[in-house]
């Protein structure tokens, strides 16, 4: 069956730097959209960064964009997230997702890491 298993999560100090990781198995990965997102305690989910099955696009969440980078290897079917200048409000439990092409929602989802920013 599909797995997505997040990893890289913890503390960090306001100012710092996390690299978040997502293995995939399961899946034929390279056919995948694969985003991330994020949800903060009392909070609804909300999207924070994705990126197109080849790696040649990516999209990001404005309170994010210039901080945080997406990127893919398709080879190690693997997503990251590379998040510099944390700040409190990034505090949250991180999900990859897969989406499969021509689809709106997303297929299959990680079952998170926290990320907790103290300032």
């Amino acid at each position: 069956q599909v797995q997505l298993v997040e990893s890289g999560g913890g503390p960090v100090q306001a100012g710092g730097s996390l690299r978040l990781s997502c293995a995939a198995s399961g899946l034929t990965f390279s056919e995948y959209m694969m985003g991330w997102f994020r949800q903060a305690p009392g909070k609804e989910r909300e999207f924070v960064a994705r990126i197109r099955r080849s790696g040649d696009s990516t999209y990001y969440a404005y309170s994010v964009k210039g901080r945080f980078t997406i990127s893919r290897d398709n080879a190690k079917n693997m997503v990251y997230l590379q998040m510099n200048s944390l700040k409190a409000e990034d505090t949250a439990v991180y999900y990859c997702a897969a989406r499969s092409l021509g689809r709106q929602v997303y297929d299959y989802w990680g079952q998170g890491t926290q990320v907790t920013v103290s300032s």
